[in-house]
C-alpha cells in the first residue's frame, strides 16, 4: 500500500484511488514566456518518477500538466521583444520539451493550454456568477468572492482575516474585498483577448486550472501537484472556485515538491543565482542533474551548488561503473532488493531510501566481479538497471554514458587513436612515452582504466 503526504491534512495517508486501478493526477505546468529554470526541473522531474512508479506499481495513470499560455509575463515579454505573443509561447513550449526530453521526464498522458479552454473557462466562470460566489465589477473584471466560500484556507491554513487585514488592494482594482481575486480580466485597448458576457477580455491565472482539470480528468480526481509556491493563493483558489462551482469535493490528495536553494540561498533573479535548465546542461550531463534532483526526498528542499552537482556526478559514476562491461541477464526474478526498493518508494515515494538500494545492489556487483562471478554480476546489473530505470536512471549503454562528448576538444576517435599510440609504446617497452601519452589524456579530461580486457576510457 502506498502511503502519500497529504498537504491538505498534513500527514500521511493510505492512497486510495477514487476508482481502483486508475489514478487521475494534474499537475501545474509552466507559464511560457522564459526558458525553464531549475525551480521547474525539480517539479517536473518530481511528478515524473510519481508518475514512472505508480505505473510500476500497476496503476493506470492518467497524468494532465496544463501549460499557461496567456498571462501578464507572457504579454510583456512579447512586447519586450517585438513579437507576437503567440509565436513566443509556441517558441518557449518547444523548448520546454526539449529541456525535458534531455532530463528523461515522460511525456504527460494530456497536456491542455489554457487558450484552447476558453470556453470551458467562460462556463465555468458563469456558474460561479449566477450561484453568487463572483461578481463582475464596474472596471469589467470578475472576480472571485472568497467571503462565499467559508472554508477559504482549508490548504493552507491561513485565515481570512489575516489576508484581508494584510492585503493591499490596486486603486484599480473594484474589489469587494480585498482578498477577492480576478477570473476575467478586462482587455486594455490593443490587447489580446476573447468574447464573454462580461465584455471582451482574457482568464485569471487561478480560473485556467480549474477548467483545463475539470474537462480532462472531471469535477473531483486522486492527485494535485505541483511547486511549494503555488500553495498558496494559486492552489487555494482552485479548491474554493472549484468546489463553489461543483458543489464538492475538487481534489483528495494534494502534493508539493520542495524548494531549490542556491547555495543555502532562495534561487532569485535579484540575488543573481538564477540558473536556467539550459545553463546546468551546458556544464552538467542531463542525467547527471536528473540523479541531484532525484536523490533527494520529493518534498525536501534542493540546495544547488556546484560542489552539489560534481558529488551527483561522481555518485551516478560509481553506479555506471559497476555495470560497465556486463550484459544485464534476461527475465531476472523480482529480488529482496526490489522488496527494498517498494518499501522506500511506499513510504511517499522516499526516493533517497530509493537510491540507497540502487547502491547496495552496485556494491554487490563490484564484489562478485572481485570474486569472478560473473554470471551472478549480470543477474544483479540487470537488477540494477531495473530499478535505476523506474527513476529514470541508469538506461544508457555505459560506454555512451562514459565517452559522451562533453565539448572535450579530442573527438572519441582521437582518444582511441592516442590509446593505440600508448599500446604500441608499450609493446616496444617505450613506457616514458606510454606515460606522457596517459598524462596527456588526463590533462584533457579523459581517465585510462586497464584491466586484462584491454583499456577503457571515459571522461572525467
Amino acid at each position: 500500500m502506498i502511503k502519500i503526504y497529504n498537504t491538505l491534512s498534513q500527514k500521511k495517508e493510505e492512497f486510495q484511488p477514487i476508482e481502483p486501478g486508475k489514478v487521475r493526477m494534474y499537475v501545474c505546468g509552466m507559464t511560457v514566456y522564459d526558458y525553464c529554470h531549475l525551480g521547474h526541473a525539480r517539479v517536473l522531474v518530481a511528478f515524473d518518477v510519481i508518475t514512472r512508479y505508480l505505473r510500476h506499481s500497476g496503476y493506470d495513470v492518467h497524468y494532465v500538466r496544463n501549460i499557461t499560455d496567456i498571462d501578464d509575463k507572457i504579454l510583456r515579454r512579447a512586447e519586450e521583444n517585438g513579437e507576437v505573443y503567440s509565436d513566443l509561447t509556441k517558441r518557449m513550449i518547444k523548448a520546454m520539451h526539449e529541456d525535458e526530453a534531455k532530463l528523461g521526464v515522460l511525456s504527460p498522458t494530456e497536456e491542455p493550454c489554457a487558450t484552447e479552454y476558453i470556453n470551458e473557462i467562460v462556463a465555468m466562470i458563469h456558474k460561479l456568477v449566477t450561484s453568487g460566489h463572483a461578481y463582475a465589477a464596474d472596471n469589467g473584471d470578475v472576480y472571485f468572492s472568497v467571503e462565499s466560500y467559508p472554508d477559504y484556507g482549508k490548504l493552507s491554513k491561513k485565515k481570512l482575516e489575516d489576508l484581508v487585514a494584510g492585503a493591499r488592494v490596486d486603486v484599480q482594482e473594484a474589489k469587494r474585498s480585498p482578498a477577492d481575486f480576478v477570473l476575467w480580466k478586462a482587455a486594455k485597448p490593443g490587447e489580446v483577448s476573447w468574447e464573454s458576457p462580461w465584455g471582451d477580455g482574457r482568464p485569471g491565472w487561478h480560473i485556467e486550472c480549474s477548467a483545463m482539470s475539470n474537462r480532462c480528468l472531471g469535477e473531483t480526481f486522486d492527485i494535485h501537484g505541483g511547486g511549494p509556491d503555488l500553495l498558496f493563493p494559486h492552489h487555494e483558489n482552485e479548491i474554493a472556485q472549484s468546489e463553489c462551482a461543483n458543489g464538492h469535493t475538487f481534489v483528495n490528495t494534494w502534493m508539493h515538491a520542495g524548494a531549490i536553494r542556491v547555495n543555502k540561498e532562495k534561487m532569485s533573479k535579484s540575488l543573481d543565482n538564477f540558473f536556467t535548465i539550459r545553463e546546468i546542461f551546458e556544464k552538467y550531463a542531463p542525467e547527471v542533474v536528473r540523479y541531484f534532483l532525484v536523490s533527494s526526498h520529493y518534498r525536501s528542499q534542493v540546495d544547488y551548488s556546484e560542489e552539489n552537482l560534481a558529488e551527483a556526478g561522481r555518485t551516478l559514476t560509481r553506479l555506471y561503473h559497476s555495470l560497465r562491461g556486463l550484459v544485464p541477464a534476461k527475465d531476472v526474478a523480482e529480488t529482496d532488493y526490489d522488496r527494498r526498493f517498494a518499501e522506500a518508494m511506499d513510504d511517499d515515494f522516499n526516493t533517497a531510501g530509493a537510491m540507497a538500494v540502487l547502491h547496495a545492489v552496485a556494491n554487490e556487483i563490484n564484489q562478485l566481479r572481485r570474486d569472478g562471478r560473473d554470471n551472478e554480476a549480470n543477474e544483479h546489473a540487470a537488477v540494477l538497471v531495473r530499478l535505476g530505470g523506474i527513476l529514470g536512471l541508469l538506461q544508457q549503454d555505459p560506454e555512451a554514458y562514459f565517452q559522451a562528448d562533453t565539448g572535450s576538444e579530442l573527438s572519441a576517435d582521437d582518444i582511441e587513436a592516442m590509446i593505440q599510440a600508448r599500446a604500441d609504446a608499450r609493446a616496444q617497452k617505450n613506457f616514458a612515452e606510454a606515460d606522457r601519452i596517459r598524462d596527456e589524456l588526463a590533462d584533457k579530461g579523459i581517465i585510462l582504466d586497464d584491466s586484462r580486457e584491454g583499456t577503457s576510457w571515459r571522461r572525467g
